[in-house]
């Protein structure tokens, strides 16, 4: 038994497999349940695939939550499901995963789609209060293991420019998250940004990218989302009244521009 064999992620597949594929990657700490409002209208047109990242959702977890890591193993995934020329769509940190993805295996990435994903380090704004009370020292670990379904509800809506309907699995799935994982995923990401900006990096990639942040988004400074437009294949779209969570608060504009993104990219390369 290989070490992908061990840390095999967990994965949900929607619509024809024939269909052009769509993999769906989650944000740090998430799974893949906080794509389900938009999974069943883009599976009417793709092959959807959503994964749970290591320590995520049901996913086992892992020896390095390192970026890179999770792409090779995200790599490993589509390679065992025999998948190429994939549009990528990443929430959040889940966009840096798909970024990593390109860099290592531009094979396996025909688009690139970002969701919220801020672009480097100087654009992430102040951890909202409840969120530093969860999260932060000295208290976050005894806090984090008494939470409520409540609690952690009230720290999604942090994230959020108002109040949004959570699907149950979503709060399942950050439940069963252990406070270190988290703490080293979000380390992990910060490294990963730290190295290079995501611009920076999508600037020397020819692929097609799509990115889409909330006008209202409390975790980055919205504008910062232009800086993006220094990729020459990018496009930004920014959705007024939005926060964090596009999928949650804005499902049907989010599912359209993702239909329409992936529509465009079969074009170009048709």
């Amino acid at each position: 038994m290989n070490q992908y064999d061990v840390d095999r992620p967990h994965v949900i597949q929607d619509g024809r497999r024939d269909a052009p594929p769509l993999v769906l990657v989650h944000g740090t700490g998430a799974s893949s349940a906080t794509w389900e409002p938009v999974a069943d209208r883009l599976a009417a047109h793709h092959h959807v695939v959503r994964v749970d990242l290591p320590g995520c959702g049901q996913s086992p977890p892992a020896r390095s939550y390192d970026v890179p890591a999770q792409a090779a193993r995200l790599a490993a995934l589509l390679d065992d499901l025999g998948l190429r020329q994939v549009t990528v769509a990443g929430h959040s940190s889940g966009g840096y995963v798909g970024t990593s993805l390109a860099e290592q295996r531009p094979d396996l990435v025909g688009s690139l789609a970002l969701v919220s994903s801020g672009p480097s380090l100087d654009a992430l704004l102040p951890v909202p209060l409840i969120l530093r009370f969860l999260l932060g020292p000295p208290f976050g670990p005894i806090v984090w293991s008494r939470r409520s379904d409540a609690m952690i509800r009230k720290g999604i809506e942090a994230t959020t420019a108002h109040p949004v309907d959570v699907p149950d699995d979503v709060i399942a799935d950050l439940r069963g998250l252990s406070y270190r994982a988290f703490r080293t995923m979000s380390r992990r990401n910060t490294e990963y940004l730290a190295e290079r900006s995501v611009p920076e990096r999508l600037a020397v990639l020819d692929v097609p990218v799509l990115v889409v942040f909330g006008a209202a988004d409390p975790r980055w400074e919205p504008t910062s989302a232009r800086r993006y437009e220094a990729v020459p294949t990018a496009r930004v779209e920014m959705l007024p009244g939005v926060g964090h969570l596009p999928m949650l608060e804005a499902t049907g504009r989010t599912a359209d521009l993702l239909l329409d993104f992936t529509a465009r990219t079969r074009d170009r390369r048709a």
